[in-house]
């Protein structure tokens, strides 16, 4: 069993990266990647963590980016960390986020909500500051109760306290990973939120841009999704990936490896994916 996306405390998880290495240990995984939100600090603690130990540990990135009619995530793996192409849009992309943070602080204030930038920075660490910080002292200060209702009520897409930011597009981010030498994954296609056959042409066009891999499996996927997700990988001959998106804290009920409990990826996947890495 392998998780390949999860969270450190480099943006909004709760764990530091060597300690998930610890944790993935324990769960028994055999594989596991770490996928930070537009960063890759966390990547020299994490390999060094796993070496000489029995886990194959995968240096990764999750990127937002923009698509027709909304967002969503790409999973990028095995990408150099010092391409400069890659550290440039970086750049771009987390200057746009620390904008994006501050109106929406501005938002929480105007609604209300007393917290500072100090506090925010706090509740971040070392990490790059995102909408679940803001939802953790939401919660730590008596404004809600958990994530979900932070979010549903005040700091999802179009809420109150919500604020946009510059993404890059999906084919841009494919372009990214691929020339930094890694593997790009559409990340659980479930938020996406459209119907059947414009999620179909997405997936297709998004192979033809480079997409080399699907995560079919995940912790909020039924098992009518998975099923619906792994035939639409097979049709476009994308890899069908998977991973729990664990943060720790920040998504309670959410373990490494087994998600809400029933998540189990092949160990095959990463073998799968580094293939598509060296047919490039």
């Amino acid at each position: 069993m392998i998780d390949l996306h999860c969270h450190s405390t480099f943006s909004d998880g709760s764990y530091a990266p060597a300690k998930l290495v610890e944790m993935g240990r324990a769960a028994g995984l055999s594989g596991l990647a770490l996928t930070d939100h537009d960063c890759m600090k966390g990547i020299p603690e994490f390999l060094e963590a796993g070496k000489g130990k029995d886990i194959r540990l995968v240096p990764g990135i999750e990127l937002s980016v923009d698509c027709e009619g909304g967002q969503m995530h790409m999973l990028g793996y095995w990408m150099d960390p010092q391409n400069d192409e890659l550290n440039a849009q970086l750049e771009w992309v987390r200057d746009g986020r620390a904008m994006r943070n501050r109106k929406i602080l501005e938002n929480l204030n105007g609604l209300g909500f007393a917290m500072t930038w100090d506090e925010v920075l706090a509740a971040a660490g070392d990490g790059v500051v995102g909408r679940p910080h803001f939802a953790q002292i939401m919660i730590d200060k008596g404004y809600a109760k958990e994530k979900r209702e932070a979010f549903d009520l005040w700091l999802g897409d179009g809420k109150p306290g919500y604020a946009d930011r510059p993404r890059l597009t999906a084919e841009r981010a494919i372009e990214l990973v691929r020339g930094a030498g890694g593997v790009a994954v559409l990340a659980h296609p479930f938020t996406i939120r459209v119907g059947k056959e414009r999620m179909a042409a997405l997936v297709a066009h998004l192979k033809e841009a480079g997409l080399a891999g699907m995560e079919c499996y995940y912790s909020e996927h039924s098992a009518d999704l998975t099923a619906e997700y792994l035939a639409l990988a097979a049709a476009n001959g994308l890899v069908p990936t998977g991973g729990s998106d664990f943060h720790g804290a920040m998504s309670p009920g959410v373990s490494l490896g087994t998600g809400m409990g029933g998540l189990c990826v092949p160990d095959e996947t990463i073998d799968l994916l580094w293939a598509r890495r060296e047919a490039k």
